[in-house]
Parts: structure tokens; C-alpha cells; sequence
């Protein structure tokens, strides 16, 4: 259980590294084509579709290889 949390922890500061460095770009979540944001006087909505879209693909992907790697 001790190494599966330290390897959930080296991810998620490898993510936030990511992050920090797309919005460095002008990439960040949010921002590439696909994403949806509206504002209006009063409300204020913002879906985030190709960020889903790409999130899912790269997610795939890398479970398919960890997957394949483990057997």
C-alpha cells in the first residue's frame, strides 16, 4: 500500500509539472481547441471537451502500455 501511494504521489507532481508548464505555453486545461466558455452578464459557463477528449486518449494510452508492460 506504501508504494502505491508514493507512486500515486510521483504522478500527480508530474501532472502538476505538466500543467505548469502548458500554461506556460498558453496550453493550459481549458485552452486548447474544443473547450467551451461562455460568458454572460450574469453566468458564467465553461466545458471543457477537448481537454476530456485529450485527457482520455493519453490516459488510454498509457494504462494500455502499463498493462502491457506488467505481463
Amino acid at each position: 500500500m506504501g508504494k502505491l501511494l508514493i507512486g500515486l504521489g510521483i504522478a500527480l507532481v508530474l501532472a502538476g509539472i505538466v500543467v505548469l508548464l502548458l500554461e506556460r505555453v498558453g496550453l493550459g486545461p481549458g485552452r486548447i481547441p474544443g473547450d467551451f466558455a461562455y460568458r454572460g452578464r450574469n453566468v458564467q459557463v465553461w466545458f471543457p471537451l477537448g481537454t476530456c477528449i485529450v485527457l482520455s486518449i493519453v490516459l488510454s494510452a498509457v494504462l494500455y502500455l502499463v498493462s502491457k508492460l506488467h505481463r
